[in-house]
């Protein structure tokens, strides 16, 4: 079934219009749409349209199904799709604000070898109504509408699935979620992050978007990027960060380069100097972040204390660099984390 969050206004004009309807009708179901509302409770439209859209549209595109809370506060979200997939999300909240990560896939087909998304592959692409549908009802929740009423500040695009594997739905979403007409988040408030698919990286510099875009690059060599990565078998460290390098000068934002440390993989001192080269002379920053394990993968992070030496270590090359706080760990809410549920509905 489709989805009615897929629409802008302009696309809502010309249904309301191929159905006969008036025009300022549009903007009625998108200040619904943009309040988390399902189609079943617009109370501003008439019976016998609402009865048209439910015919072919999802009452709802997904809603909250549980809701899991960290002993930090951090909020993980099992979100049940209208076709009964459950894809997850995290709440992060800041004293500057509310910063939401999103899925774009049900799963993933990337295969690296420390995430959890990947585990049970791809089972489909989120459509962009379903990924601005995970905005839209957790804002709901925190009491947020609108304008200066929005309650989600930031986005993250970090949850399961990669947002290049699914390159025109994520871009619709950065576009309607961005709109003047929709909640109006800034794209400098929005973070891509993707494991580097070359082509796509070229293609979003070019769309005219001002989000910051994270590269998760994890080692600095293609020999031992290959054996975590199956996307260095087709691209490789040079092209990637080339593409980065093409990103900025494009669109004049900062890339920064997400690196999961591993024990005894890529926390080598030989690795710190590989990476502060890759970087060097290019406004860019190094986002370490101490691997969050996963049950299923026989990988392991690293001490507190190592962070910090292979951080000192970048920062005497000259690159810049932090260290990422962990958080929600406890409710497996962490980056790399987050995966793919399927309903039984029989046993619900």
């Amino acid at each position: 079934m489709k989805v009615l969050q897929d629409l802008n206004l302009e696309e809502l004009q010309a249904l309301m219009s191929e159905w006969g309807e008036q025009k300022f009708r549009a903007k009625q179901l998108l200040d619904n749409i943009n309040l988390g509302k399902s189609i079943s409770s617009f109370s501003n439209i008439s019976k016998e349209l609402k009865d048209k859209l439910l015919a072919v549209f999802a009452d709802i595109p997904l809603e909250i199904h549980t809701e899991q809370v960290s002993k930090d506060g951090t909020r993980k979200f099992a979100y049940k799709l209208a076709d009964g997939n459950i894809i997850e999300g995290v709440l992060m909240s800041y004293k500057y604000g509310n910063t939401l990560c999103v899925s774009t896939q049900v799963g993933c087909r990337m295969g690296c070898k420390f995430c959890a998304s990947t585990l049970g592959g791809l089972a489909r692409n989120l459509t962009a109504g379903e990924i601005l549908a995970q905005v839209l009802v957790v804002n709901a929740l925190l009491g947020g509408k609108t304008g200066k009423n929005r309650q989600i500040t930031n986005i993250v695009l970090m949850g399961s699935g990669e947002p290049m594997d699914n390159y025109e739905n994520v871009v619709k979403f950065l576009r309607l979620v961005s709109s003047e007409n929709g909640l109006n988040v800034s794209p400098r408030n929005i973070s891509l992050s993707t494991c580097g698919i070359v082509p796509n990286i070229y293609k979003l510099a070019d769309e005219g978007l001002q989000v910051i875009l994270t590269l998760s690059l994890h080692a600095p060599n293609d020999e031992l990027r290959r054996t975590i990565m199956p996307i260095a078998n087709k691209y490789s460290v040079k092209e990637v960060v080339e593409a980065a390098k093409f990103y900025f000068e494009k669109t004049g934002r900062r890339v920064v380069f997400e690196y999961a440390l591993m024990e005894g993989v890529n926390n080598t001192p030989e690795c710190a100097k590989e990476l502060a080269g890759l970087v060097h002379g290019f406004p860019t920053h190094i986002n370490l972040i101490p691997l969050n394990e996963v049950k299923e993968r026989d990988l392991k992070t690293v001490t507190h204390k190592k962070a910090e030496q292979f951080a000192d270590m970048l920062k005497r090359l000259g690159a810049s660099v932090t260290i990422r706080r962990t958080i929600a760990d406890d409710i497996d809410g962490a980056c790399g984390q987050l995966r793919n549920k399927i309903v039984d509905s029989a046993g619900e």
